[in-house]
């Protein structure tokens, strides 16, 4: 089974600052904020950003979601690359655009 690694108890903006925190290190908190706010917006993650990622038991946000929060994870330090393995699998079409 393929599944992103997130923590359970974080929402996906604790998820996204926990990144920052450990990858940008040199930034402010406020430069850290704004980055954190605009990969919501980019990634749609508005209305989810206060709701508990949940696990395999408890699943509280939505696939896309979880999904679009692990890639921001990752796009957090504007990589200039960026590989992603199949990252709409186990998404329905609506889901996957």
């Amino acid at each position: 089974m393929q599944d992103d690694i997130l923590y359970e108890h974080f929402t996906p903006r604790e998820a996204l600052k926990f990144a920052a925190k450990l990858k940008l290190g040199h930034l402010t908190d406020e430069e850290i904020e704004r980055k954190i706010d605009e990969l919501i917006e980019q990634l749609s993650l508005k209305g989810a950003q206060h709701t508990t990622i949940g696990g395999v038991m408890n699943k509280t946000i939505s696939g896309g979601e979880r999904k679009r929060t692990a890639i921001g994870v990752e796009l957090i330090t504007d990589p200039s690359l960026l590989l992603l393995d199949e990252p709409t699998s186990g998404l329905d079409s609506f889901k996957a655009l």
